[in-house]
């Protein structure tokens, strides 16, 4: 496959946090080398410039005069959870994705972005539609045939045929994607999420007997992370047995020391804990959950970016070209913040407040229009009511005027 131009962008949310500072979070964050990505020969690899995988956990591939490619494997050994977290493929790199899901022997590909959102791509269309039934990437020997295809209202499962050129071998491949999900935002609902998550799971392609599953948004940070979290942590839960033993926080942490700023935004942070509680309460079934929930599950507002790791996300204003991925660019550093117990308790209760005064003018809005619609309603039937009249006492008005007019000139003739 040819060449095609490659736009890098910068993505730093444009939201900061107005939490406190967390030293301890700030402190734990490790800030990694990650100088093959920097390589000039691999700029056009890279969707955005200040995402990059690093050196230590980046996925190789094989047999190639370039092993680069933006992908991090993130293991999780308690859990027994492998997953490749990547960028969407550019139309260069699709040939590079199919390669590395043979060689790691992944048995899914979980997507969780559309292709194009915001009127920009996001990702390449790596796969074939109904319509073509197969895709071939010349450039690594690959051809990828769609056997069946399921479409849910939120998610659409596919099974995908991939085919060797050089061996001649085939495997099936579960393509498993998300198609609500927006970018920098949340799901729905956790219960719709979690659905999607179970999907994945039945399908075994998370186990430890397959290789790690490809996990991928548009950066590979935001939305993967958040999906690798909550998994993970609901892994952790089944497997302790004891819901208040797994610190999510913690995990998050560890996770990011294999990709740099996973979890992108507040309300992604507050997503994965409310999806963890409700993944827990089904998977345990414990009813001393609903009873003890440790205070990490408690809603955070603070936004978990690592200080040494901020500069990967950059304001969406700057979304702008750049000619060299090696090229520094200033970006505004954001840092680490977390609230106290206490502090997320008072936050809780203004949630609480505000939620309530929001029910309350909700409720009042739907007082006026209703009281809208019922004067809509009388000036309606008055309308209706002169509609029918108006005709009639035109004609009569008209009729008196002429009998009016007759007898005036009768009046004067008669003179």
């Amino acid at each position: 496959m040819g060449r095609h131009p490659i736009t890098f962008i910068s993505r730093t949310e444009t939201e900061k946090s107005n939490g406190k500072h967390s030293k301890e979070i700030r402190n734990q964050s490790q800030e990694c080398a990650y100088k093959v990505a920097k390589f000039p020969e691999n700029c056009n690899r890279n969707r955005y410039r200040d995402v990059s995988p690093y050196d230590h956990s980046r996925v190789r591939l094989e047999n190639s005069e370039n092993d680069y490619i933006n992908a991090s494997l993130i293991t999780m050994e308690e859990a027994q959870r492998r997953y490749i977290l990547t960028q969407g493929p550019l139309r260069n790199t699709c040939g590079h994705f199919w390669q590395m899901i043979w060689e790691q022997r992944c048995k899914a590909v979980i997507m969780l972005n559309r292709v194009i959102e915001k009127g920009s791509e996001k990702c390449a269309k790596y796969w074939p539609s109904k319509e073509e039934r197969d895709m071939d990437f010349i450039d690594t020997g690959f051809t990828v045939t769609l056997v069946s295809e399921d479409a849910k209202p939120n998610y659409t499962i596919r099974l995908l045929e991939l085919l060797n050129g050089k061996t001649g071998e085939t495997r099936e491949i579960y393509h498993f994607h998300y198609t609500t999900w927006p970018d920098f935002g949340v799901p729905e609902s956790p219960a719709s999420f979690l659905n999607f998550l179970f999907k994945v799971r039945e399908s075994g392609s998370l186990g430890p007997e397959n290789g790690p599953a490809v996990v991928h948004c548009s950066a590979g940070i935001g939305r993967s992370g958040t999906f690798s979290l909550v998994d993970t942590c609901l892994v952790l839960m089944d497997k302790r047995k004891d819901p208040s033993s797994v610190d999510i926080q913690k995990v998050l942490l560890d996770m990011r020391e294999y990709r740099m700023g996973l979890i992108q935004t507040p309300d992604q942070l507050r997503f994965s804990y409310m999806a963890v509680m409700e993944g827990a309460k089904s998977i345990l079934e414990d009813s001393a959950l609903q009873q003890k929930q440790p205070t990490e599950w408690q809603e955070p507002e603070a936004y978990l970016v690592s200080s040494s790791q901020s500069s990967i996300l950059s304001s969406e204003k700057l979304n702008g070209q750049s000619d060299s991925c090696s090229e520094p660019h200033d970006l505004e550093r954001e840092h680490d913040s977390i609230h106290s117990p206490q502090e997320e308790h008072t936050e809780l209760k203004t949630l609480s407040l505000r939620k309530r005064n929001r029910e309350e003018r909700i409720a009042s809005t739907a007082q006026r229009v209703q009281h809208m619609k019922l004067k809509l309603s009388d000036s309606e039937k008055k309308k209706e009511k002169w509609l029918f009249w108006k005709p009639i006492l035109l004609n009569v008005g008209a009729g008196a005027a002429v009998a009016l007019g007759l007898c005036m000139c009768w009046a004067f003739l008669s003179q």
